[in-house]
């Protein structure tokens, strides 16, 4: 049997002996392209390459791309786990050329690999080609030795690729497997294509014309060649099976997933267990890249796919979360080929184990609004499709379970309501900016760069540098010569300006005109990778391309920007000490401000772990070491130790910044990969200061920090408060805490009076009979009473005491206070069969505005924003209970 692992290698390798550059998987969250919502296929990373806006070395290419099709345009979700073929996440194996070989080498590294590396019988493949591209079929029919009829032309765009509405495009040809006429299918083109004998496992394109606006296509100066090969797809015919979940990666995660949930993947429960299988490979590497689970954007996608596999856990029986207690398994089949899993490995069970208690209780609630939603329907009654909706949106209930929960009740749901909320959801997520098609990136940037080349950075030496300028850009267009008063980028071919980049904000500082010129910088931003563009005005003078001047960077802003990047790096490493290797950055913001840093745990951090981060930053700061920076290559940074960002790309060389001094290892205490500015020293950063720490997703806790003055005066104006609030109570400042609590104590003990005092007013007096004993309503003892000031919390209290005052009867009081009424109703046991306190409450709760209510039989609350019409809400149970 050919494993996974096997076939991977065997592509990589056969395309290396071929003269093929292997790179590296990109991030499954697409670098500098906000429009695309995961990374779907393998050419993603050279998009820039094929238009020419980017240059390689080699023209040659071959890699193992992680892909996610979950939304936007290529969403597989709600199949996957019914269909033999249906993923969330798969590898898509490629080889590339950029303007070196083309079709006729493409096809004959194809051929040659599948049948004689793989071994697959040539009378079981055929090939599809565009209809019109007889070279492809006549290169199918001399390489290959195919006879036509297994040389199938296709008309339709499924055989032409484009890249978008304009820009590069061509012919595609695919490869088929033939399964055998026992399973049914028929050919592609033919009308059983979508049948399971014939599948498709490779994909050429051709990438020979480029589709001008208005519809023109010309022939490119250099075509290219661009493949996709299914890697799932592949191995379950190497390995003798018709479906993906039985090659040996899925065999052994189904395995780990029985034993941990111990319900046998078998009848009903199998595809439960290939839905857990499959999105434990995508939630675990979009955690990996960086994505955390939200309510929107890419987080809403990852949410979505957790939750559906937590669902089906929970339908399999699993009691406790059991996501988490499967990413080993997948890290031992996996890790080897993406390192990013193994060192993601304790945040992602982290994650995975926090967000499915949450489920838990989310399930919970959305059982309970079923209960509640489906109240007075019968069997037959179907129920609403935008209840549905909220369901699977809200609570992640897909429709099949809602349909379940109400099949054993007789009942059915508003399918067609149910598809109308859903396409208006689809419309939202549309003008959202989400797609999965290839957008190019700003074509006036990317056209400057290749006349500009990028910029030389100068700034970790100096704050001031020399430079020519190369471009100006006002607005979307670039111009030749800028006069005083405009708005413009200015790109320069050297700058000692930072681009905002990791967190890091742009430099602002000023640039002098060798003509006397002068423009104000206020930021500087990164533009098409590698330029940066000056953000700011012309105050004087004019300028034009070529003008040299000197650029110099608000150098105390930057020194303060540096103290708290630097500052990041130990917070990180205090963070991975003090809570465990779990976390990883989410994201920062480092400026001449503060420092704000997001990083993956589960829960709020105690003061005691907040004191003990803190105290660790700023011991290393006393040591005063040296910051070294080091450049090598990213494998090796990381083998040496270096900390790198989960998601991020980079390139073939790196910075590796090390700070402090580890006094029990004696290696270095931070070593991270970063192209940021520093300080020289970590005693320049002088202070460190966390001034809070909150959630800010699930999952996700942020941390802002002060350095230096700023922390300085932060402290003072802290002990300037502290002694104010002494002066207030007449205490000394170390006494304060102790005289605080005492005043607590006692407040809490008047509180307490208080409501003592109201409850008894309210058993007392208000709007019952004079005696303030129950009086009789159709036979039945009835207190029903108005509580001034008395809170929705102590009503139960007064409901309990009268029914013990009673022995028999109903009680009923309304609490007001700020003008809001709160109402509790109760029956005693011996009358529940004839009065449902629930029933009660809710016809006294129309009187004070409020809308139903909740409860048992014996004991129910509700509330109105009317407290006014209390006397009205005790006259309708009267009336209610009166019949």
């Amino acid at each position: 049997m050919t494993s996974l692992r096997d076939i991977r290698s065997a592509f990589l390798d056969y395309f290396a002996r071929n003269g093929h550059e292997v790179v590296a998987s990109s991030p499954l969250v697409p670098k500098d392209d906000p429009t695309l919502l995961f990374t779907n296929a393998g050419m993603v990373q050279f998009k820039n390459v094929f238009t020419g806006q980017e240059k390689r070395a080699n023209p040659r290419a071959v890699s193992s791309q992680k892909c996610v099709r979950a939304g936007g345009k290529h969403n597989d979700l709600d199949n996957v786990g019914y269909t033999a073929r249906h993923h969330t996440f798969f590898e898509m194996l490629g080889n590339f050329s950029f303007g070196d070989y083309f079709k006729a080498e493409a096809i004959e590294h194809a051929w040659s690999l599948i049948t004689k590396d793989f071994g697959l019988p040539a009378d079981k493949l055929l090939a599809t080609v565009y209809a019109e591209d007889d070279e492809a079929a006549a290169l199918w029919k001399s390489i290959a030795g195919l006879p036509d009829e297994r040389i199938i032309r296709i008309a339709t765009s499924d055989n032409f690729w484009m890249m978008g509405d304009t820009g590069p495009c061509g012919p595609c040809s695919e490869i088929f497997y033939d399964h055998g006429p026992d399973i049914p299918g028929g050919p592609p083109g033919s009308p059983d294509e979508d049948g399971d004998r014939f599948i498709e496992i490779w994909n050429l394109v051709f990438m020979q014309f480029e589709q001008q606006e208005g519809g023109e296509r010309i022939a490119l100066p250099k075509p290219s060649i661009d493949t996709g090969m299914g890697l799932e797809r592949t191995a379950a015919i190497l390995q003798g099976v018709h479906n993906n979940y039985e090659v040996d990666l899925f065999k052994a995660l189904i395995a780990t997933s029985e034993d941990v949930i111990g319900a046998k993947a078998q009848g009903e429960a199998l595809a439960s267990h290939r839905v857990i299988a499959d999105h434990l490979r995508s939630t675990s590497f979009l955690l990996a890249d960086g994505v955390s689970p939200s309510n929107e954007g890419r987080g809403y996608v990852l949410r979505r796919i957790m939750r559906r596999a937590m669902r089906h856990a929970h339908l399999l029986g699993a009691q406790d979360p059991v996501m988490h207690r499967l990413v080993p398994a997948l890290v031992e089949q996996m890790g080897e080929a993406y390192p990013e899993l193994g060192r993601a490995q304790a945040a992602i069970e982290s994650t995975l184990e926090a967000e499915e208690e949450r489920f838990r209780r989310t399930l919970g609630r959305g059982l309970a609004l079923l209960d509640e939603a489906t109240r007075g329907m019968k069997t037959g009654d179907a129920l609403p499709g935008e209840t549905a909706f909220k369901l699977y949106d809200t609570y992640g209930f897909p429709l099949d379970l809602t349909q379940d929960a109400l099949r054993a009740r007789g009942m059915t749901v508003d399918e067609a309501g149910f598809e109308t909320a859903m396409d208006q959801q689809r419309e939202t997520a549309r003008a959202s900016g989400f797609s999965s098609g290839e957008v190019a990136p700003d074509a006036v940037w990317a056209k400057l760069r290749e006349t500009t080349g990028s910029s030389d950075f100068l700034g970790y030496d100096s704050p001031e540098g020399e430079g020519a300028l190369k471009g100006i850009v006002t607005g979307s267009a670039p111009v030749e010569t800028l006069e005083s008063g405009q708005n413009a980028e200015l790109v320069f071919d050297r700058t000692p300006f930072y681009g905002e980049s990791g967190g890091q904000i742009g430099d602002a500082g000023v640039i002098e005109f060798a003509n006397g010129a002068r423009f104000v910088v206020d930021d500087v931003q990164k533009r098409a990778g590698d330029i940066h563009g000056h953000v700011g005005k012309l105050e004087s003078g004019s300028i034009r391309l070529g003008d040299a001047a000197k650029l110099l960077v608000d150098d105390g802003r930057r020194r303060r920007t540096r103290s708290n990047h630097s500052a990041t790096h130990l917070l990180h490493r205090a963070l991975r000490d003090v809570l465990g290797p779990h976390v990883t950055q989410k994201g920062s913001y480092v400026g001449p401000d503060r420092l704000r840093f997001d990083f993956s745990h589960p829960k709020a951090l105690s003061p005691d772990e907040l004191a003990r981060i803190e105290a660790d930053v700023n011991a290393v700061i006393r040591q005063n070491d040296a910051v070294t920076t080091r450049e090598m290559s990213p494998d090796d940074a990381i083998k040496a130790g270096a900390l790198a960002l989960f998601g991020e790309k980079y390139g073939d060389t790196v910075r590796v910044l090390a700070m402090g001094e580890d006094t029990d290892s004696g290696k270095p205490y931070s070593v991270e990969l970063c192209g940021g500015t520093h300080v020289a020293r970590t005693g320049d950063i002088a202070l460190f200061k966390i001034v809070a720490e909150a959630a800010v997703a699930s999952g996700v806790r942020r941390i802002e920090a002060l350095t230096g003055e700023a922390a300085r005066l932060w402290l003072e104006n802290q002990a300037g408060l502290a002694r104010t609030a002494a002066d207030a109570v007449k205490s000394p400042v170390a006494d304060l805490p102790a005289r605080v609590q005492a005043l607590l104590d006692d407040r809490k003990q008047l509180e307490r009076q208080l409501a003592d005092a109201k409850k008894k007013l309210a058993l007392g007096g208000g709007a019952g009979p004079a005696d303030s004993g129950p009086e009789d309503v159709s036979g039945v003892k009835f207190i029903g009473k108005v509580a001034e000031g008395v809170g929705g919390r102590d009503l139960r209290g007064l409901i309990d005491e009268a029914k013990a005052k009673m022995g028999s009867g109903v009680a009923v009081f309304v609490g007001v206070n700020d003008g809001k009424a709160a109402l509790a109703v109760g029956v005693t046991e011996d009358l529940t069969g004839r009065f449902n306190a629930v029933d009660l409450v809710r016809a006294g709760a129309e009187a004070i505005g409020g809308k139903g209510g909740g409860g048992r039989p014996d004991f129910a609350q509700a509330g109105g924003p009317d407290g006014g019409k209390a006397d009205a809400a005790l006259e309708s149970i009267r009336k209610a209970i009166a019949g």
